[in-house]
């Protein structure tokens, strides 16, 4: 596959490109962009705004853990995303040059599992009338719905090639690897619009994500909530800790191998009850600790001299990625006060823009996390199926638009400035 001098390959493992040549694509600027401030200022949008000359919005991504060569590394190097558990990598690589330009994190798929956007009802249609859905391509962090970019090129090149590049090399990909289809899942809206001007459809759902709107302090917070709402997270506050439970914040240095021991069997004990099979190896946690653990944040539950819960989030330039919870011991409201409470005071005094707090519950709602729509764009190669799926999906968007009106305004804020804090 080639356009122009730009040469496009897949590769089998991310360790066929080094740490330096992939995060200069995927983190450009980073060390500008990791802290608030600076090129993202701590309450920006996801895209830092002060390189000129991109058409098509796809201007510098904020710092996204998540598609750090560390993070896709420990990945693959866990055996947690491998040929074995049905993620083979074929990562998508553009050079000029010999230099490597642009890359794209990308899996040859073997089932439907471990994605969050669900097409398993396209697969079983497919199949019932003689199609083979499996393999497909997935463009995607593995285990992970959290929008980061997907597309991604360093600096120094023309972004709008390179990027148009990736995007008509996946196409190509598609038909190389004799994949039923092309699903870039959480990504960028501004990558979803250019994919649909590759033919890629475009689907929508929705997460609920809370917004610092520079608060000072979590009373801050609670002060713009309506009477009922901000009683009632007063209350399951203080009941979390009514057993004599305290919460900690380890990053960094301070989360030893005990810790990341007391977390993983947490994340067994949920992971078991929910998937049946959790899909993070224990070895995944300790190669994080030794690559990242500045950008690890785990806040952990305390009662009688062990830990008894935790939640593991990842600290971006502008957005705290809340992932995975689990516990031994289970307590009245303390799911939400180690998830959802300490993840908004940790953002407000890191100065982050936002909290995602990980896929569906509507839950959150009471909690402050409203609903945003995520993106997903997908290629079908099978005309009859894409059409069959284009239909579905111009429904299916309508209804998440207008669920997600309907949940904005069950939202817990004061609606008038008449109410009392």
């Amino acid at each position: 596959m080639a356009s122009s001098d730009i040469t496009l390959e897949a590769v089998p493992s991310i360790g066929e490109v080094s740490p330096e040549d992939w995060d200069a694509c995927a983190s450009p600027g980073r060390d500008l962009g990791k802290y608030p401030g600076k090129a993202c200022n701590g309450h920006g949008a996801g895209t830092s705004s002060w390189l000129p000359g991109d058409s098509l919005d796809l201007l510098r991504p904020a710092y996204n853990p998540f598609v750090s060569h560390a993070f896709l590394s420990a990945l693959e190097k866990s055996g947690s995303a491998t040929i074995r558990t049905g993620w083979g990598p074929r990562h998508l690589v553009a050079k000029i040059d010999g230099r490597v330009a642009g890359v794209v994190p990308c899996y040859l798929k073997s089932h439907s599992q471990g994605e969050y956007v669900f097409d398993r009802g396209w697969a079983d249609a497919y199949e019932r009338a003689g199609g083979r859905y499996y393999p497909k391509l997935q463009v995607s962090v593995p285990f992970t719905p959290a929008t980061g970019p997907r597309l991604l090129v360093r600096d120094g090149v023309d972004r709008e090639r390179i990027t148009e590049a990736l995007a008509s090399g996946l196409v190509a990909l598609c038909g190389v690897s004799k994949a039923s289809s092309v699903h870039v899942t959480f990504a960028r809206e501004a990558e979803w619009k250019l994919l649909a001007q590759h033919g890629f459809l475009q689907r929508t759902d929705q997460q609920f994500h809370w917004r610092n709107e520079g608060f000072g302090s979590f009373d801050d917070f609670l002060a713009t909530l309506n009477s009922r709402h901000r009683k009632s997270i007063k209350r399951e506050r203080r009941d979390a800790l009514g057993a004599g439970i305290t919460i900690h914040w380890l990053t960094g240095k301070d989360i030893t191998e005990d810790a990341w021991d007391a977390f993983f069997a947490f994340y067994m004990e949920t992971g078991s009850r929910k998937w049946g099979r959790p899909y993070l190896t224990r070895e995944f946690f300790s190669l994080i600790g030794e690559t990242m653990s500045d950008d690890v944040l785990l806040v952990m539950a305390r009662r009688n001299d062990r830990w008894i819960a935790g939640a593991i989030n990842f600290i971006g330039s502008d957005t705290l990625f809340g992932r995975n919870w689990g516990a031994v011991e289970h307590h009245p409201f303390l799911h939400f006060e180690v998830c959802y409470y300490q993840a908004i005071d940790f953002a407000i005094k890191r100065g982050l823009a936002n909290v995602e707090a990980g896929a569906q519950g509507e839950h959150k709602i009471a909690r402050g996390y409203l609903p945003r729509t995520t993106h997903s764009a997908h290629f079908i190669a099978d005309p009859g199926l894409r059409r069959a799926i284009d239909d579905y999906l111009k429904r299916e968007r309508a209804y998440v638009a207008e669920a997600g009106r309907e949940l904005a305004g069950l939202g817990p804020f004061r609606k008038g400035i008449d109410e009392a804090p």
